[in-house]
């Protein structure tokens, strides 16, 4: 029990007493059931690759995304993880394509332009009709230093490369949001 609470305590977002919460569902659950769940999580550990061309995790050579001949392939929107691409893909707004880089540039963390998927984006614009790139890293030192460090590649390219706009929260109080924030939201300003 200890090894699998400890096993659980492991994964993201998951502190020791949501693992015991968890390994005690589990112990409870009839064998079948358990067989089931570790099956699934072994095959998708078996199955799981990236997608050729954006790079998010999928189950087939192309992901559904990329697939859809509806998107608009000259268009495409530059995140971190698939999490983000999902985030994006829940408000139906977005009709481009992806390009998941699977990190940020951090320095301190020795993570740098290599380990991410820059190179394979160099590559879709060299090779594809991209009118425009969308740099929707997170608002973060890691996010703007990856999305400036794009940036400098692109330019050169003769591609459009924006960035996401920046600013306050729907719903938050502006007494609340810190200065960076504020700033970016009166320099990203539009007219209504």
């Amino acid at each position: 029990m200890l090894s699998l609470i400890g096993e659980l305590s492991k994964l993201p977002g998951i502190g020791t007493k949501s693992a015991s919460r968890l390994a005690f569902y589990i112990i409870s659950m009839p064998k079948d059931k358990v067989d089931q769940l570790a099956k699934a999580i072994v095959e998708a550990k078996e199955n799981i690759r990236y997608c050729e061309k954006c790079c998010t995790v999928t189950d087939d050579v192309l992901c559904p995304i990329c697939k859809d001949d509806r998107r608009e392939k000259n268009l495409i929107m530059v995140v971190e993880d698939s999490r983000d691409m999902a985030a994006y893909e829940k408000t139906g707004e977005y009709r481009g394509v992806y390009h998941i880089l699977n990190g940020a540039i951090s320095p301190l963390m020795g993570v740098g332009p290599n380990d991410i998927k820059v190179k394979e984006l160099l590559s879709r614009i060299k090779n594809e009709k991209i009118d425009e790139i969308i740099l929707a890293t997170n608002p973060n030192i890691e996010g703007e230093a990856t999305a400036m460090y794009i940036s400098k590649l692109t330019k050169p390219l003769g591609v459009k490369t924006t960035r996401i706009a920046h600013g306050v929260p729907v719903g938050g109080d502006l007494e609340y949001v810190d200065e960076v924030t504020l700033s970016r939201a009166l320099q990203g300003r539009m007219e209504i």
